[in-house]
């Protein structure tokens, strides 16, 4: 049996999510407008689940994302510990959404965020909780 490795973490500038490096990323590109984090994305044809319709790992991604960004762009290290989803609509493809992210609370360790994906015309198509733990 191979011993198991401690992972070589490096700054790589190759997140899938934001990076505008990564070649096959969604390059997210984050603000914020007080206490919330927001990012617009336009998702593609090769973003697809069913014919039309953003695959909702997508969804996810955007939704966990944008937490993420919201503790980082805040100083704090922290990784997704837990995360509901609720998806409430579909998302076209071609169709321009917003995801933003805010906190909601701090336990200890555990840091409380949702997010929401909205479309172009106002409707929310997939809200998220997460718990984020504060690494050191």
């Amino acid at each position: 049996m191979v011993p198991l490795q401690k992972p070589l973490i490096k700054a790589d500038h190759m997140c899938f999510a934001c990076s505008p490096d990564n070649p096959i990323g969604l390059k997210l590109s984050f603000s914020d407008d007080g206490e919330v984090s927001r990012a617009h994305f336009v998702p593609r044809e090769e973003h697809q689940g069913w014919t039309g319709i953003v695959h909702g790992g997508l969804i996810a991604t955007l939704l966990d994302e944008a937490m993420a960004q919201w503790v980082w762009r805040r100083g704090i290290k922290a990784v997704t510990a837990a995360m509901e989803i609720r998806f409430k609509k579909a998302v076209p493809v071609g169709e321009p959404v917003t995801v933003r992210a805010w906190g909601e609370g701090e336990r200890g360790r555990l840091l409380t965020l949702a997010a929401e994906v909205r479309l172009g015309d106002g409707g929310v198509a997939a809200t998220a909780t997460a718990k984020f733990l504060k690494l050191g």
